[in-house]
């Protein structure tokens, strides 16, 4: 028999870690095809090593139905949200926001610092925090994930699509 050989990280280089789980369900037949599609654009985005990009790892959530995603790590909320808010990913966030082309989609978000922040689009039930924590409209303060999660400051850049947009009839 062979003891347990424990190992620990020290993150003291990294104090205002954020990690993110991130997945993408087919609710559709049509889903499969926007899902699958997104493979190699989703690559070639990590490959360029955005600034502030530590890690970045697939993840298959379920296969009946799909479900697939990733987690990353990110050196602060400051350099995902740069990120999340410049090309190519608010081209990606803009195309799914108007047709989610037969998907769903969620992320949840996990501070170093404390706080966590979520967001649920399209998924057909409850997962994660939605299937424990009340459930709200994403609106007002709880439209971005600097809102959901009490970030101080202004954002660098805009939103891929702001609320107003969004909501528009």
């Amino acid at each position: 028999m062979a003891k347990a050989e424990r190992r620990t990280v020290d993150l003291s280089d990294y104090p205002d870690l954020v990690v993110i789980y991130l997945g993408q369900r087919v609710n559709s037949p049509k889903g499969l095809w926007t899902a699958l599609k997104l493979g190699r654009p989703i690559s070639q985005a990590v490959a360029a090593k955005p600034d502030g990009l530590l890690l970045h790892e697939n993840i298959i959530w379920g296969l009946f139905p799909p479900h697939l995603g990733m987690r990353q790590y990110w050196r602060d909320f400051e350099s995902l949200e740069r990120w999340a808010r410049s090309l190519p990913h608010q081209d990606w966030w803009r195309t799914f926001l108007r047709n989610t082309g037969g998907t769903g989609f969620w992320h949840e978000a996990y501070f170093r610092r404390g706080g966590m922040e979520a967001v649920y689009d399209t998924m057909p039930k409850p997962l994660g925090f939605a299937a424990f924590a009340p459930v709200v409209p994403s609106r007002g303060p709880m439209f971005s994930a600097r809102g959901r999660a009490s970030v101080e400051g202004e954002p660098s850049l805009p939103s891929a699509v702001g609320e107003e947009d969004l909501y528009r009839s």
